[in-house]
């Protein structure tokens, strides 16, 4: 009786915040054993692949030329901020992947932390970060498609069929194609999704390296110079876009179920994934800027391929390029996609959206259901709506998500000092504080419309909880629920 009074005084303490015990969250998904019909596949290669997976794609392939538009030749100094925001953002992943080894990611981690509500406007937030940024990701990828055949076959998409309406479109088809395929392949098994990712990383980091190695041969400093054209205000700004390149390393947090040894593999796979990333950008960025003048470079359409045609003067480096940019985005839209399904699911777990998302298929050990829904909605915004539209509202929900998992590490310090954790913040609780800092700031750095955008949605999501979520929440049952009479001789 007495661990029935301790598990729920853990579970909804006095406050009256409805928070779930990271106990409980493990024991629920069966995160240390193999549970919910999910099984342990991913090992830590593969699961740091599945991060590269992640990460690299339409941030750097298409999105580096939005980026130096605003900062010039200091989008070098804006990776920099983005990659260390991200870098103290990682610690506290990793700290909290490891003691709390879920699906759910940061939306566990606030349920465990600040409670239900905050735990389910971060997984609304989510939505932006994953969903809306899939879309974002699967519009860039008609590019460099474009790109590809153009130089191989002399044919190209007609931009009807292309590119989306207010940009010479009517439907985005190859964005919608993209994410129907990733689908196919995230229903028929995870171990087939890692092969496949772990794969197309392996590709894209060696065709990002050999875009660096074609760049340096045309380097020049005089095309540093102004190095910061539009002043700390335009580096800001481009560190704001910079992030988006970075977003999709916490997807890394929602395997925790099928993950070998999870808390010790996920902190891990955490921090080698963005050391290797923020190295990564930061060279490409150094070798773009070098090679050719950066009014040339800023708003180009498939900026690594203008770059490496100016410099070897013909189209064969430009059609790898290519090939490394479809195979890169693409797996950018599986490992999304897959990030997305996880949180739905345990979201679904809790109550708190409807319990299609928590059906996990006998046959394959995939959420099927729950995976084609998520395609079909964010298919429609990849076909219809431009890249710049998406791209600052999936910034902000993606820093908003990560400032909150920086203080859930400092909450959860306080409350459970002895929860078991295989991975401490460096530096607490100075380096999740910075992290909080650094995410504010490059949120400060978006536009006004954005914030205003934002908070509608945030007020959105508020309604959604307050009318549907929290009374099916699965934790308001164990609130109504009489309590259990003592037996005799109790």
């Amino acid at each position: 009786m007495a661990g029935l009074h301790h598990q729920k005084d853990r579970t909804m303490p006095r406050t009256g915040l409805r928070i779930k015990s990271p106990d409980l969250l493990v024991a629920e998904s069966g995160a240390d054993l193999e549970g919910h019909g999910l099984k342990r596949t991913i090992g830590l290669f593969q699961l740091v692949c599945f991060g590269v997976g992640a990460i690299v794609g339409t941030g750097i392939f298409v999105g580096l030329s939005d980026t130096v538009a605003e900062a010039g030749p200091g989008v070098i100094v804006s990776f920099v901020l983005a990659a260390i925001t991200c870098i103290f953002t990682a610690f506290s992943f990793a700290e909290l992947g490891g003691a709390i080894p879920v699906s759910g990611s940061s939306y566990s981690y606030a349920y465990a932390a600040l409670g239900e509500r905050t735990a389910f406007l971060v997984g609304w937030c989510l939505l932006l970060e994953y969903g809306v940024s899939v879309s974002a990701v699967a519009i860039g990828w008609g590019q460099y498609l474009n790109e590809l055949l153009h130089n191989t076959v002399g044919w190209e998409i007609p931009a009807a069929l292309a590119d989306a309406p207010g940009h010479g479109g009517i439907v985005n088809v190859p964005a919608v194609v993209v994410m129907v395929l990733a689908s196919v392949l995230l229903v028929r098994g995870i171990r087939e999704s890692a092969r496949a990712t772990a794969v197309m990383a392996i590709i894209k980091i060696g065709i990002l390296l050999l875009f660096c190695a074609i760049a340096f041969t045309a380097f020049s400093s005089g095309n540093l110079s102004p190095f910061a054209p539009e002043g700390i205000g335009g580096i800001g700004a481009g560190a704001s876009l910079a992030f988006f390149s970075f977003i999709g390393f916490d997807a890394i947090s929602t395997a925790g179920e099928e993950v070998k040894d999870p808390r010790r593999n996920v902190p891990l796979a955490i921090l080698v994934t963005i050391g290797v990333v923020a190295l990564l950008y930061c060279l490409v960025s150094v070798a773009a800027l070098g090679a050719m003048p950066w009014q040339d470079v800023g708003g180009q359409p498939a900026a690594l391929s203008l770059i490496v045609n100016h410099t070897t003067g013909s189209t064969l480096g430009s059609t790898v390029i290519a090939i490394g940019a479809v195979v890169a985005i693409a797996s950018v839209v599986l490992a999304v996609l897959y990030g997305q399904t996880r949180i739905l699911m345990s979201m679904s777990r809790d109550g708190l959206v409807p319990k299609v998302f928590e059906r996990v298929s006998p046959k394959t050990s995939t959420p099927v259901a729950n995976t084609w829904i998520v395609c079909a909605v964010f298919a429609v915004p990849a076909a219809v709506v431009p890249l710049d539209v998406v791209l600052d509202m999936t910034v902000i929900g993606a820093l908003s998500v990560m400032a909150v998992v920086n203080v859930c590490v400092i909450a959860l310090r306080r409350s459970r000092p002895e929860l078991a954790r295989r991975f401490r913040v460096p530096l607490y609780p100075v380096a999740p504080l910075l992290g909080v800092a650094f995410c504010l700031y490059l949120m400060y750095g978006l536009p006004l419309l954005t914030w205003i955008q934002f908070a509608g949605f945030l007020v959105v999501g508020l309604a959604v909880y307050s009318f549907y979520s929290r009374k099916r929440s699965r934790l308001a049952g164990a609130e109504a629920a009489p309590e259990p009479k003592p037996t005799a001789g109790v």
